[in-house]
């Protein structure tokens, strides 16, 4: 019997991808099918980090392909391949680095950093190449929560290399001052650090750079999201009403400034009690969900009110690396994969493809 391509793509779009919901051979993301008397090979290249789910994929592939009448040995080279994606318009895009995503909250004490650094060691566990620029000055954490002590080093005398740990790179003004010394500096000069942070560390070849911002929506964040090359913004809240109040300035912020929002992540959503396990929404029920659907974003998941997450965090070991097998894990995991496949199907930034062009006085 002869094989057809026909025949075998048929069999291959019944495979869907769990984190799209599409086949991938009319994403194309299926390519190079080759078929040799019995023998069928293909590649497949998704446009985003998805290391732990590469064994199951594979293994549906290359199922699928076998139900075809004569088919033998099936060959599937399957990987990912993130790339940079369109920021707003006239901001001056980051080397090295693909997508900056903005980990943004409207009001403090909602969990915004804790989520920023579990939600970087997600994608790094994927596979990606990633780091945290640590944006709130007047009170950085990342330091701690990522288990981070020393000041970076400068090669050049121009800039300075990140630090790093868990394979995550890491830039915050909380390794330039002492942590007792309160930043007393006005809104420019805040701001005018942050730049200088951002483009003046030599971050690596990133896939994804997420950026711890500060709270609030005041002119120190409004500047951050009019400056600073952004791929999307995530919001992060709790159910509680005062908490999702500010959390819809936050998002209203964004969207003025022409930057997507990727999805909402609801945290302290519901307590359990690790007694006897009752459950308590302490904070109100649903209210994240319910702003979600209220203003189209997506709803990223939600998070426990739990005791670990923070002891972790505390001690810079944050709960996907203190507890990678863990339930709260993958719950940070899963969501981290739902921003990754958000930022893959946004259009692509074409700018570096073009040549650029000076002018220059003619004599």
């Amino acid at each position: 019997m002869n094989l057809t391509e026909s025949a075998v793509l048929d069999a291959l779009k019944t495979v869907v991808d769990p984190n799209t919901g599409k086949d991938l051979v009319s994403t194309r993301l299926l390519k190079n099918l080759r078929i040799d008397r019995s023998d069928v090979s293909f590649d497949v290249e998704l446009g985003y980090p998805a290391q732990s789910q590469m064994p199951l994929l594979r293994g549906a592939l290359i199922a699928a392909a076998r139900t075809v009448p004569g088919v033998g040995n099936v060959s599937v080279n399957l990987g990912w391949k993130v790339v940079a994606h369109e920021v707003q318009r006239g901001v001056q895009l980051l080397p090295r680095v693909k997508n900056i995503v903005a980990i943004a909250s409207g009001k403090g004490g909602v969990g915004k950093s804790t989520t920023a650094a579990n939600l970087a060691l997600a994608l790094a566990a994927e596979g990606a190449s990633v780091g945290i620029l640590d944006a709130d000055i007047y009170g950085p954490s990342q330091p701690m929560m990522m288990g981070i002590e020393g000041r970076p080093e400068s090669s050049d005398g121009k800039t300075m290399q990140p630090m790093r740990n868990y394979g995550v790179e890491v830039m915050s003004i909380g390794f330039l001052i002492d942590a007792d010394n309160p930043m007393i500096w006005r809104g420019p000069m805040v701001t005018q650090a942050l730049e200088q942070l951002l483009r003046q560390t030599h971050w690596g070849d990133l896939d994804y750079l997420l950026v711890d911002m500060p709270p609030g929506t005041g002119d120190i964040a409004l500047t951050l999201s009019q400056k600073v090359p952004l791929t999307g913004a995530v919001i992060v809240t709790t159910p509680q009403d005062i908490a999702l109040l500010d959390a819809k300035k936050g998002l209203k912020m964004f969207e003025k400034v022409g930057v997507p929002i990727l999805g909402l992540v609801e945290n302290m959503a519901v307590y359990v009690c690790p007694n006897c396990g009752h459950t308590e929404h302490i904070f109100g029920a649903d209210g994240g969900r319910k702003m979600a659907a209220e203003y189209g974003v997506d709803y990223l998941g939600a998070l426990p009110l739990n005791l670990s997450i923070r002891e972790q965090a505390d001690s810079g070991h944050p709960t996907v690396v203190a507890d990678p097998d863990g339930e709260i894990a993958g719950l940070y995991k899963t969501m981290a994969r739902r921003i990754a496949v958000k930022i893959a199907q946004r259009a692509k930034d074409f700018s570096s493809k073009f040549p650029t062009i000076t002018v220059s006085k003619s004599t």
